[in-house]
């Protein structure tokens, strides 16, 4: 299918969209994006020049991504939650040549109203709760909450709660899908290593 744009949308010039990707009120979208297919973009999200998105990524409404920024395949970023470039901004100091690069990796759901300070990786399908503020990397399959955000548990790539211990070892089975999880000295993984 082919990408829908609202006519209220900015794509600029040499920006890059997959197939069958929704382009939804007041969204700008810079001309050096990368957006894989089936992407959406809700109302009021902002996409900077260095930016890469993946497939399926959903950006909820009042998102704004900016350089530095890398989303991998099927991440969720909910509503109003933010993203940084600079550790240390002030108005009178330009920092562009310090910018950190955040990653968000496959599966990751970042929950309403979030802040993701730069330079953090967010492991593969890991869980960032509403409001929470992640300042350092967080692991696979790692559910975090708070201010500053501490992990709680485990989450399986379903979204469902892991009735894993945060630490040790254990397997669980998610409750939606019947898939196993294993955890071994502290690392969460899907019994036979798939996505």
């Amino acid at each position: 299918m082919a990408t829908t744009i609202h006519p209220s949308a900015i794509v600029d010039e040499g920006a890059v969209l997959g197939e069958d990707c929704r382009v939804w009120h007041f969204v700008h979208i810079s001309a050096g994006a990368r957006i894989g297919a089936r992407c959406s973009f809700g109302q009021n999200v902002f996409v900077g020049n260095d930016v890469s998105i993946g497939d399926n990524a959903r950006i909820q409404n009042n998102v704004s991504i900016y350089d530095a920024v890398t989303l991998e395949d099927d991440v969720f970023c909910g509503p109003s939650m933010v993203f940084t470039n600079v550790y240390n901004p002030r108005a009178a100091v330009s920092r562009k040549a310090e910018y950190r690069r955040t990653v968000v990796r496959q599966g990751a759901t970042l929950g309403a109203n979030c802040t993701i300070v730069c330079g953090s990786t967010i492991g593969r399908h890991a869980f960032v709760g509403a409001g929470a503020v992640v300042n350092r990397d967080v692991p696979d399959f790692a559910l975090m909450v708070g201010v500053p955000a501490r992990q709680i548990g485990w989450m399986s790539r379903h979204g469902e709660r892991l009735a894993l211990p945060l630490a040790g070892d254990g397997e669980a089975t998610c409750p939606a899908t019947g898939e196993r999880y294993v955890l071994r000295g502290g690392v969460c993984s899907l019994e036979g290593g798939a996505a």
